[in-house]
């Protein structure tokens, strides 16, 4: 990405409104200064002023904007999206939300019109998480991380020192980049609070395990060898034509009783050659699906007639298999405490928005929003 359209994205989300504070909606990535050379002199969109106290939606409100038409581009840039407690988020703040997130997601594509009403929101409700989160961690006294913010600040100027645009600039640009720096620190740090979460004793491992046991199962596994006659995806038929007469052959002679670990020394061109074709066992997900299907139907020391693959021509004998085992606790201990504290971590980040939301009045005006599809909607698209 180019000097000048990094600055664009810091400004972007550097410019989103904060009646109380820095409030910077959208968690985005602390973007690089770049394209503030051109942008800074632009103001942001005046914010509305903020209510004393916003008022909750009402259901029949809702349904009412998501009935609603959505506005032009224009009009909804100057209208509020949403009011989070005391905080009034701009229409022009959201669209520059979403128009970072279809960028990360979607690149410069067109996001598909059956996803962009559901997308739309799912930006919106990140916004609006961000304003509550970052409340939340001033609440509880957190301070960006000043350290890594000055040595991100140091990179900057030792990057850009040799521009002209920098040097022009660089206050404004400062001056909306180091913000979100700090929004992007007191976030990181909330959540990594939110988610410190200790070992857990040994019975709420062991009560973690009994009711996941589905996660702690040894995968079946397989033994086979191999031969295999490699082709180029994009020779020509006569190549895999070849290949197929000589794998064809090949597997006549082991129905006539050759050895097969010779004939693999002779004839693959698999790293396994060298061991007579034989491989390790393997979980079902490393082999490639069109060698499951084959070796699935075998018994063992069978060999199945020639696979084509993408790779080639492949011989295959099925040399041993190994149901798939329950571990028990003792064997998955730790791994049954590790995996309860990730589970536990989301459990208590989840819990966190969920309170947030439940104790600030959100209202958000849904005809920011494209309308959603119902089912009869897609089957007339289609």
């Amino acid at each position: 990405m180019s000097f000048l359209s990094r600055l664009a994205v810091a400004l972007c989300v550097a410019s989103l409104s904060a009646p109380v504070g820095a409030a910077d909606p959208i968690k985005a990535a602390p973007a690089s200064p770049a394209k503030a050379a051109t942008a800074a002199p632009n103001k942001a969109a005046p914010v509305a002023p903020a209510p004393k106290k916003a008022v909750a939606a009402t259901p029949a409100a809702s349904a009412a904007n998501a009935a609603a038409a959505p506005l032009p581009p224009s009009a909804r840039a100057v209208l509020p999206f949403a009011h989070v407690g005391d905080t009034v988020i701009s229409g022009a703040d959201y669209q520059r939300a979403l128009a970072m997130a279809m960028r990360k997601k979607y690149y410069h594509a067109k996001p598909p019109e059956a996803e962009y009403a559901q997308f739309q929101r799912e930006v919106g409700e990140q916004v609006v998480d961000r304003v509550l989160l970052l409340a939340e961690a001033r609440r509880r006294g957190l301070q960006p991380d000043r350290e890594k913010i000055d040595a991100t600040v140091a990179g900057y100027e030792e990057q850009y020192k040799a521009s002209p645009n920098w040097a022009t600039n660089r206050a404004n640009m400062l001056a909306a980049v180091v913000p979100q720096l700090e929004s992007e620190s007191l976030l990181d740090r909330l959540e990594s609070g939110v988610r410190q979460v200790p070992a857990p004793a040994e019975d709420v491992a062991r009560a973690y395990y009994e009711q996941q046991k589905q996660l702690f199962v040894e995968p079946e596994q397989l033994k086979v060898s191999v031969i295999m006659l490699r082709v180029d995806p994009s020779s020509p038929k006569a190549a895999w034509t070849s290949a197929k007469d000589e794998a064809d052959v090949i597997y006549r002679k082991l129905q006539a009783g050759a050895n097969f670990g010779d004939l693999a020394r002779l004839h693959s061109s698999d790293r396994s050659a060298s061991r007579g074709g034989e491989m390790d066992y393997a979980h079902r997900g490393m082999l490639p699906e069109g060698v499951h299907s084959v070796v699935d139907t075998l018994a063992v020391g069978v060999v199945a007639e020639p696979v084509r693959l993408l790779e080639g021509y492949v011989l295959l004998r099925l040399d041993g298999r190994r149901n798939a085992e329950q571990r028990t606790f003792e064997q998955v201990r730790v791994r049954a405490g590790e995996l309860w504290q990730r589970d536990e971590a989301q459990a208590r980040w989840k819990s966190l928005l969920a309170e947030l939301r439940k104790a600030t009045p959100v209202r958000v005006d849904e005809s920011h929003y494209a309308p959603l599809r119902g089912p009869t909607d897609k089957r007339n698209a289609g």
